[in-house]
């Protein structure tokens, strides 16, 4: 199989758009972390602090899902390179490590986005308990 300069091409579309999303959630959870953090000075409610740290986790996973697909789109680039240069053995493995990566991103993605669910889940929860206030529809 001799690889073209448009096969690891085939991969930046994916990868930008996943790269956005990623950015996204990422700017989201942010303002939800500073809003909580401000909240926190002013009430000084511990439950804050436990809420926070789990937003502290999911931030974590999202940096390491931007930073593999970062790396699968560099590799990409390489790929392309040593396409380019003739080297095809080189080529393969440079773009089967890349692919590993987006792998290895998308699967983190999977974890935070069980992660942000659950939380969801326990909020919603939360509402149907007895004797919570509910505001009437």
């Amino acid at each position: 199989m001799n690889l073209t300069l448009t096969t690891p091409g085939l991969l930046f579309p994916a990868i930008s758009l996943i790269l956005i999303a990623y950015s996204s959630r990422f700017q989201s959870l942010a303002v939800l972390i500073r809003d909580l953090h401000a909240r926190y000075r002013e009430e000084n409610e511990s439950h804050l602090v436990l809420q926070i740290q789990r937003l502290e986790r999911r931030a974590v996973l999202i940096r390491n899902m931007q930073m593999a697909g970062i790396m699968s789109n560099f590799g990409c680039v390489v790929d392309m390179i040593l396409v380019f240069l003739g080297l095809q053995t080189a080529a393969r493995w440079v773009l089967g490590i890349s692919m590993f990566l987006l792998l290895i991103s998308m699967g983190i993605a999977l974890v935070e986005t069980s992660l942000s669910a659950t939380a969801l889940q326990m909020q919603l929860e939360d509402l149907e308990q007895p004797g919570t206030n509910r505001k009437a529809s």
